[in-house]
């Protein structure tokens, strides 16, 4: 990108009790890695635990947040989507996100989230299946795409196997890596191709 590290907005990072912890690491640790500052939101700032057990403090609370304030908004899955409203003012952040021109990405059971809100309605977007979002009563399947990943409109989806795709999309869309580095670093960390890592280190991606 051409904006330096130290100007670039901050990444925000959506954590919530039973967040699924493998569906973000591979798009914030290189998101980091190129100079951008990865802040936790919470429904409030007190602890929540992801499926795995983690214990994740929050940075900030999600009513603190403001669009034109971040680069991004990210969504995790979490068990929550399925069985709560609880996460209901997320999807209600991601669309003033979405409405002020800030990209968001979403993955997982966050794309169900999404889905209630009305939020891929008119957007090409993917998910675990098809059906999984029907189930939602959604007015967007026609607009379903059964691939890894897509990005229409400043927003990202993706299924919960598709960790590596869903980062590719982010690490698109930020401008971290394009072209043939992109195209590397997806069959680096996808197809552990190691053709891609010479690629990776002569650009200086790794």
């Amino acid at each position: 990108m051409s904006t330096t590290a130290t100007s670039r907005k901050p990444v925000y990072l959506a954590v919530y009790d039973t967040l699924a912890d493998w569906e973000t690491g591979h798009a914030t640790a290189h998101l980091a890695r190129a100079g951008y500052e990865i802040r936790t939101v919470g429904p409030s700032t007190r602890p929540v635990t992801s499926i795995g057990g983690l214990r994740i403090q929050p940075d900030t609370a999600l009513a603190d947040v403001r669009a034109e304030d971040g680069a991004l908004l990210i969504l995790p899955g979490a068990d929550l989507w399925d069985t709560s409203d609880d996460l209901a003012p997320f999807a209600r952040t991601a669309g003033e996100f979405l409405a002020a021109g800030t990209p968001v990405a979403a993955i997982c059971g966050a794309t169900a989230g999404l889905a209630r809100a009305g939020l891929l309605d008119d957007r090409a977007h993917t998910s675990a299946v098809s059906f999984y979002l029907a189930a939602t009563g959604y007015a967007g399947g026609d607009r379903y795409v059964d691939t890894d990943a897509v990005t229409d409109g400043g927003l990202i989806t993706a299924g919960p196997t598709e960790p590596v795709a869903f980062a590719r999309e982010i690490l698109r869309l930020l401008g971290v890596y394009d072209g043939e580095v992109l195209d590397a670093w997806y069959r680096l960390f996808h197809d552990s191709d190691a053709e891609a890592y010479a690629v990776l280190d002569k650009a200086g991606a790794l």
